[in-house]
């Protein structure tokens, strides 16, 4: 396969090495790094994204270091296209062991400026889109015997943001879809965990100026913002046959910002 040696464990095996995964949002930022960081681990990776030029950049990045992927347009509030992704998945690759439901969107306002529109969209995408992705892949997974689902949540998700009240909600919930999955799901073989990211260097902190994320940074222990690959690491992880035994954690990466 060509994969160079970032992927090995203690034992020098390559942690996913033929486990299929499925990568949404997996067009920029931490999807990216995933979708990246599960090939290296050896992993053949279905990366799914909206904006098609993006996932074409992370399937570069992917052949780049030798991995094996595909890609394809999925908006999570769109069954279709979940479900023809999906088909394609098991026709190329024939199993789905891993699902990581990374896509989601931020629209911010304070509560009492806060628009339906606004607050419906945040949760069509991070919420009913976990949902959407989850159901498609779920039977799958229990005819295997088999599988990880992974939901991204966030530190929002765990202590609230001031002017996120969509956000947060969603954030919240897919904590509690990981927490029901586990008991629904893990005597079939499926563990499902969440990540809460911390401040991410990612394009969605984009909008935010110099120096608030200074003063983010000063709030956080380590002293600085978090890398893509940071997270990307985590879910390689639970990911893996060495998280075989974690199953409805949920898991704060975030540098301690909320000590």
């Amino acid at each position: 396969m060509g994969l160079n040696g970032d992927g090995l464990n203690g034992n020098g095996s390559l942690r996913l090495l033929g486990k299929v995964s499925i990568i949404t949002g997996g067009g920029q930022g931490i999807g990216r790094a995933t979708a990246v960081k599960f090939a290296k681990e050896g992993a053949k990776v279905a990366v799914c994204d909206i904006n098609m030029t993006a996932v074409a950049e992370t399937l570069a990045a992917i052949r780049g270091v030798g991995g094996e992927a595909l890609g394809f347009q999925v908006d999570v509030t769109d069954k279709g296209s979940i479900a023809r992704m999906v088909e394609n998945v098991m026709f190329a690759w024939h199993r789905i062991d891993t699902l990581v439901n990374n896509a989601g969107i931020v629209e911010d306002a304070r509560f009492s400026k806060m628009t339906d529109e606004q607050f419906e969209r945040v949760i069509d995408v991070n919420l009913k889109g976990v949902y959407n992705c989850t159901k498609a892949v779920v039977d799958i997974m229990l005819q295997q015997n088999s599988g990880c689902i992974l939901n991204a949540s966030s530190i929002v998700g765990l202590y609230g943001n001031f002017g996120q009240t969509n956000y947060a909600a969603t954030k919240f919930g897919v904590i509690g879809m990981v927490k029901t999955w586990a008991r629904e799901l893990g005597s079939k073989g499926i563990r499902a965990n969440a990540i809460c990211p911390g401040f991410i260097e990612t394009p969605i902190l984009g909008s935010i100026p110099e120096k608030v994320l200074k003063a983010i940074e000063e709030k956080v222990p380590l002293g600085r913002l978090g890398r893509p690959e940071e997270i990307a690491n985590t879910y390689a992880w639970l990911a893996s046959d060495e998280a075989s035994y974690v199953n409805g954690a949920v898991i704060e990466v975030s540098g301690g910002v909320t000590i």
